[in-house]
């Protein structure tokens, strides 16, 4: 087991109606003057904005709403959220939706308590990010962790880079949850969703030679958890305990308690970013179309690592590492399928001419113009990354 800090600081209000103690969670974060988040009016249509706002005046406590968080959160909405919170000189920054709303909310957030700097410059690191504005998050739907992450994502539109960041900074104060809210989600974003929950856990899993039992059993179980409950919600979304237990896992997947002693290593989240970048493709969406790709490219590098995923998650009954391992990456695209997710870049991409040009542009996208190396497992450059991508096309 590799060193590791742990740190996981945001307060969780779990369960049903739990956003009507939005205004509470503000006000003991020391939010006084909000700016609320959100992204397209199904947080206005379902009244969830106006629950939410009720609960804020009930507390004394002002808020300005700022809708249009896109799927991809652009640098450019976020720059006019920044402009807008400045005016109004709010303190806390609530986002109410997915980790659209939320990325929004965070970026918004640094560039406001950072007026002199450029926020991509920040974003980017050309400046280093040394404070920022509380956020808090009533979270619509279990997909990106977001509400208790320390990551969030932009895409420069201008540029068309895709970025992250990871900072503490990035940790919201609060994260209201709310089971129920998730519902009415069209079926396809669930089920991007469940894949990128799944993903966050996968991308922490398959590091090889380090013994972590207890983080390789969370890792296990959530993702035992998020196949047994994703299937249940696919037919019955109003399953109450089933869309508990994916939002419990979406947060629990991203919060870096699936990573102590091992790490991370998001290659794919990397190729997906590149895919969204280009297309503008969902992101769940994007990690299934290659993740099949990746392990068949990886996992004859790493037998007992993937044997131990498809016996432990998939209950593979193999002897065969590398026997076992293929039937657990067979078994991974099978259930992506089944969500209705693509599993590959035709599928998810059927009218792109999927020419070389097409994927060297995103293998240098994913791999920062060939100069990072991707994977722990073995190291991907650009070189590598087009083969995958390939090897996604079958």
């Amino acid at each position: 087991m590799n060193n590791f800090e742990q740190y996981t600081p945001t307060k969780v209000i779990f369960g049903k109606a739990a956003e009507e103690k939005a205004g509470e969670a503000v006000k003991k974060a020391g939010g006084s003057n909000v700016l609320l988040v959100y992204g397209g009016g199904s947080a206005k249509k379902s009244g969830l904005l106006d629950r939410v706002g009720k609960s804020l005046e009930a507390a004394g406590i002002k808020y300005t709403e700022f809708g249009g968080a896109k799927p991809n959160p652009t640098l450019a909405h976020a720059e006019e959220g920044v402009a807008l919170a400045k005016e109004k000189c709010v303190d806390l920054i609530l986002a109410v939706g997915g980790g659209s709303a939320i990325d929004t909310a965070k970026a918004i957030a640094h560039g406001t308590a950072n007026p002199d700097n450029d926020l991509w410059d920040l974003w980017t690191k050309k400046v280093p990010l040394t404070k920022s504005l509380p956020v808090g998050a009533v979270l619509t739907i279990a997909a990106a962790g977001s509400e208790m992450s320390d990551s969030a994502v932009l895409t420069n539109e201008s540029t068309g880079a895709k970025a992250g960041i990871n900072t503490e900074f990035n940790r919201c104060r609060f994260a209201i949850m709310n089971p129920e809210l998730t519902f009415t989600l069209p079926l396809y974003q669930q089920a991007a969703g469940i894949t990128d929950i799944m993903m966050h856990t996968m991308e922490r899993y398959f590091i090889p030679d380090i013994k972590c039992d207890l983080t390789d059993e969370i890792a296990e179980g959530l993702l035992r958890t998020v196949i047994k409950n994703g299937r249940i919600v696919m037919k019955d979304q109003n399953d109450y305990d089933a869309q508990a237990e994916i939002m419990w896992c979406s947060s629990i997947s991203h919060n870096n308690l699936t990573e102590c002693g091992r790490g991370k290593d998001f290659s794919v989240h990397k190729f997906g970013h590149a895919l969204s970048a280009v297309f503008d493709y969902t992101h769940g969406a994007s990690l299934a179309a290659v993740w099949g790709a990746w392990a068949e490219y990886l996992y004859k590098d790493a037998p007992e690592r993937f044997a131990k995923f498809a016996r432990n998650v998939w209950n593979i009954k193999d002897d065969d590492d590398l026997g076992a391992a293929k039937k657990g990456i067979d078994a991974t695209v099978e259930y992506f399928k089944s969500l209705g997710m693509p599993v590959s870049l035709k599928e998810i991409g059927p009218d792109v001419d999927w020419t070389d040009e097409v994927i060297r542009t995103l293998a240098m996208k994913a791999t920062m113009q060939d100069t990072v190396k991707l994977s722990r497992i073995r190291p991907i450059g650009a070189a590598e990354a087009a083969q995958i991508y390939k090897l996604a096309l079958r």
